[in-house]
């Protein structure tokens, strides 16, 4: 019977306290409080919704309050610097220490384990190079109307609604302090976009947030008009996001402000739905002539899509369709599975998307193979906050990379992974003005320009040290990893790289995917091959 005693004890004592407070009314508090501690375990004896409280009354709400303080007490006390869940707490000391503008170097040697599998590093070289200005840019668009010249780090999509006015206006306000640019994500631009007038990248999701009729279909009319503003720089359509690709969203109503309702274009106090697929479009095809359409309204701004690899043979289909048509993107923004500033089900964020390095590989290869790379910029975003990750990402095929939650760590996030809960206590991801309002916007602001300018100026230092005068220099070759105990490999050597135009002789790479879904792809539909699903138990393989 010990799991009643914190029960019965808690009678013993209201019973002792009230018949002391007879005596000396300062027992009364004591009455008070295990008179409350008695009620608490009659109602969970009482209750039939957690047979843990009827069978420990009281004692049930202990485990619960240790529960709930668990990851706080794992990420202060237990976990190591290094553990990255989802990122270390060296990770988040570097980004703070580039956003505060304070000595960022380590003393006694790295953390890290250079004999460890999977270590990674950058090969120096014996005639280092020397370069004036860390202000990388690539040139996105040559050619077109309004070409835009894009720093090599820029703010992932991160939308008005998921985050809070302060940090939108502190991000943009980064971005024209640094001269980088801001993704709006798909909830559109807000007026906390245009206060600073940072350069912007405008998303445009299958909601069609801020270019939308009542019915919800795209609206040109609506487009134009947002999209021929001089902040916005580029047009992006997104096609799936790392944080739960193929999966749609809905803002619930009682969230659905009079703010969020004039920036996104949707009745106040209704339900935004994010479908999972595009209604302005159902094929590769119909994609490229959509971002063809955009770009044409917009003035003849760059014009590209994001999206997260899933299924390789709708890649391929784009990839087939731009070789068709003619018609392709500017850009194109890989996003990997890792990201994952939005919340999200556990499967979707666990277990679906192909991770950033093997998506950003596969469409490296495939522009290459069919002579297109040349013709299309290609970003990155995952996991990305030091200047090594840049130099890895770029090595591994991408012109430039887009960072989100590196710039919540420059604006204070502490990894508190409440961000689904509306209490974020750093007043970031939340819509409650309690909460928000305490976010002094021209700090962080000045925090998010440092973090992009100090990281920058590291990539610098680590290109100089490998002999290079740009980022674009960087290949495979550059980047070694420990595959072993005793063996090293660089990226070139563990992964194909396609050759130019080897898509196009008629003879397949020697590349498992490639091999089994590019001649079986379609530009036409993003519908599955006939011989997929073939591989089930007595059907053969692929």
């Amino acid at each position: 019977m010990s799991r009643y005693a914190a029960y019965a004890a808690s009678l013993v004592l209201t019973l002792a306290c009230l018949w002391l407070a007879r005596i000396e009314p300062a027992w009364w508090w004591g009455a008070a409080i295990f008179g409350g501690l008695s009620a608490l375990g009659t109602l969970d004896l009482l209750q039939r919704r957690s047979t843990l409280r009827r069978n420990y009354p009281i004692l049930a709400h202990f485990r619960y309050g240790l529960e709930a303080i668990g990851p706080e007490m794992r990420q202060y006390f237990i976990q190591s610097d290094t553990a990255e869940v989802p990122f270390s707490r060296e990770q988040r000391a570097l980004v703070y220490q580039r956003a505060k503008g304070v000595n960022d170097v380590r003393p006694f040697g790295s953390l890290h384990d250079p004999y460890a599998v999977d270590y990674e590093w950058i090969n120096h070289s014996l005639a280092p190079a020397r370069i004036a200005s860390a202000d990388f840019r690539i040139v996105v668009g040559a050619g077109r109307a309004q070409p835009y010249a894009a720093s090599v780090f820029n703010i992932s999509a991160m939308s008005f609604g998921s985050l809070s006015a302060a940090a939108i206006r502190a991000l943009n306000g980064g971005a024209r302090q640094g001269g980088f640019y801001h993704d709006t994500g798909e909830g559109s631009i807000s007026p906390y976009h245009r206060e600073a007038g940072g350069d912007l990248v405008w998303e445009i999701g299958s909601g069609y947030f801020g270019c939308r009729n009542d019915d919800g279909s795209f609206s040109e009319e609506r487009f134009a008009a947002n999209a021929r503003d001089p902040q916005v720089r580029m047009i992006e359509v997104k096609l799936s996001q790392g944080a739960k690709p193929g999966h749609g969203g809905v803002l619930p109503a009682a969230k659905v402000s009079p703010e969020i309702a004039a920036t996104r274009g949707v009745p106040v106090g209704q339900d935004c739905v994010s479908p999972a697929a595009h209604a302005a479009f159902d094929s590769p095809r119909g994609l490229l002539a959509f971002v063809e359409r955009l770009r044409n309204l917009s003035g003849g701004k760059p014009t590209g899509f994001k999206l997260a690899i899933g299924h390789p043979w709708e890649w391929f289909g784009i990839a087939k369709a731009m070789q068709e048509t003619g018609i392709v993107p500017d850009f194109i923004v890989v996003d990997g599975a890792e990201g994952g500033t939005g919340a999200a089900p556990a499967e979707f964020i666990d277990h679906v998307g192909l991770p950033m390095h093997e998506a950003l590989m596969l469409v490296h290869n495939t522009l290459v193979g069919l002579g297109l790379r040349d013709q299309v910029r290609v970003a990155a975003a995952g996991k990305i906050v030091s200047a090594f990750d840049i130099a890895r990402t770029l090595a591994m095929g991408a012109d430039w990379c887009n960072a989100a939650r590196g710039y919540m760590f420059a604006l204070g996030c502490i990894q508190s992974l409440s961000c689904h809960t509306d209490r974020c206590p750093t007043g970031i991801a939340t819509q409650d003005p309690r909460r928000w309002g305490r976010l002094d916007v021209p700090d962080k602001a000045t925090r998010v320009a440092a973090f992009h300018r100090n990281t920058l100026h590291a990539l610098r230092d680590l290109l100089c040290a490998a002999g290079l005068q740009h980022p674009d220099q960087l290949g495979p070759e550059h980047i070694l990893r420990r595959v072993s105990p005793t063996e090293v490999r660089s990226l070139g050597a563990l992964y194909r790289f396609l050759a130019p135009g080897e898509l196009l002789g008629g003879r397949l790479p020697e590349h498992a995917v490639f091999r089994n879904f590019w001649q079986v792809a379609r530009s036409d539909a993003f519908a599955p091959p006939v011989n997929v699903g073939s591989a089930r138990p007595g059907q053969g393989a692929w």
